[in-house]
């Protein structure tokens, strides 16, 4: 198998199936572990080089972007030599963290850094959640939230995002999916991959839902600096001071920087709760340490660099939704759920085949990848959902190719 093949692009990992599996193992994971038919057919495909335009990459790194030189040479300061441990992060790089922060002023002291958005998940849930408590996740959003709330002992309870309404909150659902043990309300704004962001009324009734059920809010921004629409009520929870409520962000996306390991918590919310959650936060992350000194020395000048990077990606965003526009515009059967920020984008397309034939189609006859809707559990109607990264050449033959086949299957 090629190196370079990306499991988690397509949801297995590259396993055999296990005729017996031993009772030693967590029941966390799954009992049998080996490929979906789709992910055998994108594994062959890349193994022979004939996936041509991949509509999947979201790795800002391989996707021709022009990086500012000196992002290497922020990591060569010769202090990186001395190791300070500290649990929540040094100083300087909470700091540098607090002060990235435009429009909501935020102490260092109440900044916790981690190495990824996954890992600070993962702190929150120890932090809150007894195991088998309940966290509310919304519904569609991104597929790792199954495996992060199960390795925690945590249940994921989904809540819908109404696609008519602009894939904003269902408050319907949310009221549904509460119960005595559930612990935390998980936002993703904007979500991936609807690219929905959080509106004000929705930011005030969930802070009203939370008081009433005694609730923490968890809200993933880590996409937050790539605006999409013109919308002015979207908003963010960082700031929050009457609920418990922590905002998450990362060099990962605000800096294009994946590689260099550097997520944040913002804790936020009444000043008691606030303390006692960074108290036992410091315990658990004091058990890991997994945040690189040289990533935290090197912090304030990633960001700044990060900045340049953030416009490069922004350009080619905006420019690659542009020319869906344009595609779907011409296509009478396509139909663009625009995104409001974020990377990504959700097409529905004619069901006169599947999701998994769609995405077999343009595989088999024209070498795009694109991943199913039903990836990212969107349920109602069938949808593609594209990557808005890829290099334009790329990007352009990927959409044409879906146009194409819509319009064979239509006409």
């Amino acid at each position: 198998m090629p190196a370079h093949t990306d499991w988690a692009d397509i949801g297995v990992g590259p396993y055999a199936p296990s005729a017996i599996v031993p009772s030693m193992f967590s029941s966390r994971l799954p009992a049998q572990l080996g490929p979906s038919v789709l992910s055998h057919e994108v594994a062959i495909a890349r193994a022979g080089g004939h996936v041509r335009f991949d509509l999947t990459e979201t790795n800002p790194t391989v996707v021709g972007l022009d990086y500012p030189r000196d992002i290497a040479a922020a990591l060569a300061d010769e202090t990186v030599l001395t190791y300070g441990p500290s649990a929540l992060g040094t100083v300087a790089a909470r700091q540098a963290v607090a002060d990235s922060y435009i429009n909501v002023v935020v102490s260092p002291a109440r900044v916790v850094l981690t190495a990824s958005t996954s890992e600070a998940y993962s702190f929150l849930f120890k932090l809150l959640c007894d195991p088998g408590d309940e966290v509310l996740v919304p519904q569609p959003s991104y597929p790792l939230f199954d495996l992060l709330t199960t390795l925690d002992g945590v249940r994921r309870v989904p809540y819908g995002l109404d696609a008519a309404g602009g894939w904003c909150l269902d408050r319907d659902t949310l009221t549904q999916a509460v119960s005595p043990t559930t612990r935390a309300v998980l936002i993703v704004s904007p979500n991936n991959p609807t690219g929905s962001m959080l509106r004000r009324d929705d930011r005030e009734w969930l802070v009203t839902f939370a008081e009433a059920h005694d609730l923490a809010l968890i809200s993933d921004e880590v996409f937050a600096d790539y605006r999409l629409s013109l919308r002015n009520d979207v908003t963010t929870m960082a700031g929050e001071e009457r609920v418990l409520t922590f905002t998450l962000g990362g060099l990962s996306k605000s800096a294009g920087l994946p590689q260099m390991k550097l997520a944040w918590t913002v804790v936020s919310g009444p000043a008691g709760r606030v303390a006692a959650a960074i108290e036992r936060i410091e315990i658990i992350a004091d058990c890991y340490l997994s945040v690189s000194t040289p990533v935290q020395v090197a912090a304030r000048r990633l960001i700044a660099a990060g900045r340049d990077v953030r416009r490069a990606v922004h350009a080619r965003v905006r420019r690659n939704l542009a020319a869906m526009r344009h595609v779907v515009d011409a296509t009478s059967s396509l139909t663009l759920h625009a995104p409001d920020g974020g990377w990504s984008a959700v097409v529905r397309v004619p069901a006169i085949l599947s999701e998994e034939e769609w995405v077999m189609r343009l595989l088999r006859t024209r070498g795009v990848l694109v991943h199913p809707g039903y990836f990212f559990d969107l349920d109602a109607g069938v949808h593609l959902v594209v990557s808005l990264l890829p290099e334009p050449d790329a990007f352009d033959a990927g959409m044409s190719a879906v146009a194409d086949i819509a319009r064979s299957l239509t006409s």
